[in-house]
């Protein structure tokens, strides 16, 4: 029997049974990566996300870089662990994984995640909206999976409470001079910098993606150096800086406006990031350029475009918070079963940028 009889006559690998198995489903929203993991993971300890999140980190940290570093992932890498939710009213809760370690909301995993419920039948499916009440580290998440003759049309969730911390202050970056920006919190706190108050010798297209990455990590460092306390209302878990967006006026029609978020360690998003988008619309309600019953289409540095819009207003501790609504669509990309050789040198992963 020749070589190449052999290879289509076994086609299926079968790994030693005593290492590590874990399956996932990878997806994508607007082109930023989402690996779910599935099966293999070890149990978390804990009664609700952030306690699985503190036992993860604690415990489990070098499957983090092992499933989101290369060889099996990249530096943009993006994944999710699933877990009991924090009540019975709650479907599920989620552990957002990347790069630095492990964020507290995903807008484009929870449109990731909405679209598998339907996929997968994790629900009971039925013609309308179809609703998924997700508990992230930063609280529940309402998600909708609208359904038109069998078929997913789109999905759109409710964030939490959204606020603005302050408008226009102002910063000293090395190497970018005074920097005028917004903070918000729309899950994550976010600084927001406007090209069009800002003198910036790049853009927001690919071609200034290295600049991006360079100039959005430094806004990030000084506003941290500036800021020793962003504090969240009410979990100190929340509190932390977790990355820039930079926003200008997009030149395409039916687009209000183009968003390209630098966060964790560097990480471009590929979509016009959930959470960004959901401090945007509390930044856009303050500032009076929204209003209910009106919508926003935000671009990312790939074009891919979330609808954003507001649901409510609500006291959220000293703030005045609004409930952002946020709208996209994700993919099915693959799925995977990785292993872990004991005896690979590199099974912990590593990255190069």
């Amino acid at each position: 029997m020749s070589t190449y009889q052999n290879i289509l006559n076994h086609q299926t690998y079968k790994p030693n049974p005593e290492w590590l198995q874990i399956k996932t489903i990878d997806l994508h929203t607007g082109g930023e990566p989402l690996r779910v993991i599935l099966e293999g993971f070890p149990k978390l300890e804990g009664n609700s996300v952030l306690d699985y999140r503190r036992y993860c980190k604690e415990n489990h940290d070098l499957l983090r870089t092992a499933l989101m570093f290369e060889p099996r992932g990249h530096a943009d890498m993006y994944g999710c662990l699933l877990t009991p939710p924090n009540d019975d009213e709650g479907d599920f809760g989620v552990i957002f994984l990347h790069n630095e370690g492990y964020s507290t909301m995903c807008g484009h995993a929870i449109i990731a995640l909405t679209t598998l419920c339907v996929e997968m039948k994790w629900i009971e499916i039925q013609e309308g909206d179809n609703i998924v009440k997700i508990d992230a580290p930063c609280g529940r998440i309402t998600s909708f999976a609208n359904i038109e003759g069998g078929v997913l049309k789109s999905v759109r969730f409710h964030c939490v409470p959204s606020f603005v911390a302050y408008l226009d202050k102002k910063v000293e970056v090395p190497g970018l001079g005074t920097v005028t920006y917004d903070l918000a919190y729309g899950g994550a706190f976010y600084a927001y910098v406007d090209m069009k108050k800002n003198d910036f010798d790049f853009d927001l297209s690919i071609g200034s993606y290295q600049q991006l990455i360079r100039n959005g990590m430094a806004i990030k460092q000084a506003v941290i150096q500036e800021n020793s306390a962003i504090e969240h209302p009410f979990e100190v878990d929340l509190g932390f800086l977790y990355g820039t967006i930079f926003t200008e006026d997009s030149d395409k029609d039916g687009i209000d406006s183009r968003n390209v978020c630098i966060f964790a360690d560097g990480e471009v998003d590929r979509s016009p990031t959930g959470s960004g988008v959901s401090g945007r619309m509390a930044i856009h309600k303050m500032r009076n350029e929204i209003d209910y019953g009106e919508e926003m289409a935000i671009e990312s540095i790939t074009d891919s475009v979330f609808v954003g819009s507001l649901v409510e207003e609500i006291d959220f501790g000293p703030y005045k918070a609004v409930i952002p609504q946020v709208q996209g669509t994700a993919h099915i990309t693959g799925m995977h079963t990785f292993v872990l050789d004991p005896k690979d040198p590199m099974k912990n992963g590593f990255i190069l940028r």
